[in-house]
Formats: C-alpha cells, sequence, structure tokens
C-alpha cells in the first residue's frame, strides 16, 4: 500500500467529513481492515449516483483492504429518508427480492476486476429473524430519541408538511444495527457513504460504542452534483443508469461526453483510478485546447469500459463516430434507432428492396430530405447526398438489402447536418 487511504480519498476530492482522522489512520495502517457501504435495492439497477459509492470500495480495495458491499433487503423495505423531501413507495416482496438479485450481481461485476477479496452481504439474512420487542429492548433501548431528532435528515423531514412515518424514522436505528452487526461478524470498523448519510453512520458509531465499547469510524463523501448544485446523474429523460437495458452504453458514454469542464473535471479525479498526474496533465491540456474535450472524453471512455467492458465502450464509441459522420456498418437496428432517434424516420416495405430496389431520390423525397425528385437529384448531383456517412454521386441509384446498416434500417444524410432514418419492414 503506497499511501493511507484516507489521504488518497482527499487527494481526489472524496472527502466531506470523517470520524477522528488520526484513529482512522492508525486503523488503517493494516492491510486487510474491512471497510463497508450500503446500497439500497429501490430499483433493478445502480445509477450514476452510486458511482461515488462503488469507485470508494474500488480504491478500498486497490489500497490492500476488504470492501463490504451492504445491500439493504431489510432496510429497502422501509426505505431510508435522507436526503428525500417525501416517503417512499413501498416495494412489494417480489420486486425487492429481484432488486437485490439485480444490484448484487451488478456490484460484484464493479468490483471483483480489483483481484481483492470483496463481500456482499443482504442485511436481511440478520434481520429476519429478529422479533420487535427484542429489538427495541436490545437496540431501541440504547439510542436517545433526542439524538435521533438531531439529526439533519429527521429534522428537514418534520419541517416538512409531509411529516415522517414512524417507519421511515425507524430506519436509522436499522442501520445503525447493521454497524454494530458487521464489526462483530467481519470486524469491519469504517462506513462509508454520501454526505447525506453521515447521521445515519455516527448513530451507528453511537450505538457501538454504547453496546459493545466499539470505536468505529465515518467517512463520507461529497455527493455527485453539477456546479449548479443540481444532483449529477439526470437527463431530461430520466436518471442514467448503469444496467444496459436501462442506459445504454452509447448514452451513458454521451452523458459524460456532455458534461461541462468544471463537472467533468471533478468526475474525472472522483470517479476514476487514472493517476493523479495523468488527470493533471488533463487538466492543463483541457485548459490549452478547450475544443477538444480531452477531460470529457477520457472520463466517459474510463467509466463506460468499468460499467459496460470494452464491447460496450466500443459499441458507444462506434455508434458515437457515426453521429458525427462516419461510415456506418454492423450495427444493430436497435443502436441505429437510439443514435438517430431525434431525426425524421420513414417506414418502407422490405419488399422494395428486393429486384432493382427502390430509388434514392424517392427516399430521400419521401423523409423529407428533399422537396421533390429533381431537388433530390441536385443534391446527389453535387455531392450533398449520403447513404450510411458514404456519398452517393450516381443520382440513379436504387437502394438495395446491401446499402443497410442494420437488419432493416439506414440512414441517410443530406449536406452536412440533416439526418433521416429509413425502416424497412
Amino acid at each position: 500500500m503506497s499511501k493511507n487511504l484516507i489521504t488518497d480519498f482527499t487527494e481526489r476530492g472524496l472527502v466531506h467529513q470523517t470520524t477522528d482522522t488520526n484513529s482512522l489512520h492508525d486503523w488503517l495502517a493494516t492491510p486487510g481492515r474491512r471497510i463497508y457501504a450500503g446500497f439500497d435495492p429501490s430499483a433493478d439497477s445502480l445509477h450514476v449516483g452510486h458511482l461515488v459509492a462503488i469507485i470508494l470500495l474500488r480504491r478500498v480495495a486497490r489500497a490492500g483492504h476488504e470492501p463490504i458491499a451492504l445491500i439493504g433487503g431489510a432496510t429497502g423495505m422501509i426505505g431510508d429518508p435522507s436526503g428525500r423531501s417525501e416517503e417512499r413507495n413501498l416495494l412489494s416482496h417480489e420486486a425487492l427480492a429481484a432488486n437485490i438479485t439485480s444490484v448484487g450481481n451488478q456490484i460484484k461485476s464493479l468490483l471483483e476486476s480489483t483481484n481483492q477479496k470483496i463481500h456482499i452481504v443482504n442485511n436481511a439474512d440478520w434481520m429476519r429473524g429478529v422479533g420487535y420487542l427484542e429489538f427495541l429492548r436490545d437496540v431501541g433501548k440504547h439510542v436517545p430519541l433526542s439524538q435521533m431528532l438531531a439529526k439533519d435528515s429527521v429534522k428537514s423531514r418534520l419541517e416538512r408538511e409531509g411529516g415522517l412515518s414512524y417507519t421511515e424514522f425507524s430506519y436509522m436505528l436499522l442501520q445503525s444495527w447493521d454497524f454494530v452487526h458487521l464489526a462483530d461478524e467481519y470486524d469491519c470498523c469504517v462506513q462509508i457513504g454520501g454526505s447525506d448519510q453521515w447521521g445515519n453512520i455516527t448513530a451507528g458509531i453511537e450505538l457501538g460504542r454504547r453496546l459493545r465499547g466499539l470505536d468505529l469510524h465515518g467517512i463520507t463523501c461529497p455527493l455527485l452534483t453539477k456546479a449548479d448544485g443540481s444532483k449529477m446523474g439526470k437527463t431530461a429523460s430520466g436518471a442514467v443508469w448503469l444496467d444496459p437495458l436501462r442506459t445504454s452504453p452509447y448514452r451513458f458514454y454521451q452523458y459524460w461526453m456532455n458534461l461541462s469542464d468544471s463537472d467533468a473535471q471533478t468526475c474525472l479525479l472522483r470517479l476514476t483510478e487514472l493517476p493523479l498526474e495523468e488527470c493533471e496533465s488533463l487538466i492543463r491540456e483541457q485548459e490549452t485546447h478547450a475544443a477538444g474535450r480531452a477531460i470529457q472524453r477520457r472520463l466517459a471512455e474510463e467509466l463506460t469500459q468499468l460499467v459496460h467492458g470494452p464491447d460496450g465502450l466500443h459499441t458507444a464509441q462506434q455508434a458515437t463516430a457515426a453521429f458525427f459522420g462516419a461510415a456506418i456498418d454492423n450495427l444493430t437496428d436497435e443502436a441505429l434507432t437510439e443514435i438517430f432517434a431525434d431525426v425524421p424516420s420513414q417506414q418502407f416495405s422490405f419488399e422494395t428492396l428486393s429486384g432493382e430496389g427502390l430509388l434514392l431520390v424517392e427516399v430521400m423525397t419521401a423523409t423529407k430530405l428533399a422537396a421533390s425528385r429533381s431537388a433530390a437529384r441536385r443534391t446527389i448531383e453535387q455531392g450533398g447526398a449520403y447513404i450510411n456517412n458514404v456519398r452517393v454521386s450516381d443520382s440513379a441509384h436504387r437502394i438495395t438489402t446491401t446499402d443497410l446498416a442494420g437488419r432493416t434500417a439506414l440512414v441517410l444524410r443530406s449536406g452536412k447536418k440533416s439526418y433521416a432514418l429509413a425502416r424497412f419492414e
């Protein structure tokens, strides 16, 4: 281990608050320590907001320690009020079970490449058999109400019209017990989480001290937000998910490419595993050649490869190149539809591709790339017509199956920026 984990976190801008720093440094000086972060299975996929916790656990592993990812199978039945303005809708047991499986598989995939021992646990495994009266006697007795009411996550909700239900109020007790249980069973004495988790983390530290005399520690990181203060990972179409079925590798890649310079610089330091020297070099390059978007490009490459693997990165880069004029070949219809989702689309009969095929001028007219056949011919003859970003100069060209970029679709372009998607069903 080349440097202490706290130093590493601090250099990357990953520390918001910690408990006693000297004690943390001393405890982390021994390799093989176990450190945990929790994940709420409120959906069947993690999203961009979870990447900070994932990266923290990866850095824990690369520093020679053992990360523990706790999936809230029990706490997920209640919902964490931290950082929320209103109560969550409760999930069915079936939906929660499916989410736990999906999220667990994602976490395993994202952590196992560190080649360090990892632990993925579900708090339902130790919560399920604990009775209500037993929990109140053994845990609730040691948590002062004044302490719970003083937490920001509780105070902010109590001040709102909707208030806070007893169910959500109890969440802090459950998370506190998780920390004590992991200390008992795994000798895990550090919990990490977002800055909105400070109240829950410190409640667990206090419970450990009261119940067992434990010396537990906490580290929180800044939430992933944009320069304007809004949460990162949201687009006009919703959250940016890590599951390719919910957010494709292309859309994921483009999300990072479209960040502002300031936001991209923050994410480069916090979310990638590039050496600090390389990050600083990219920042200097961007300051000199802003149009090159070196930070955004490298950030998109690193995170897309982490989440979607080399194949996902290749697909995203291929799709991006296609949108900016590279020849389009061997892309699926689904990829074409997504890349060109915002351009006009026209459907034709697949049978028109048989025999001599369908005149290009007819397709250009039907897709509104040309106002008339004669206008389409002029565009072609002047070198302004493209099929799959390859120029077509013959005004008598007929489209056949050999022109398809996917199984049933092709992309037409007139000039530099006018696109249309032609589908043959």
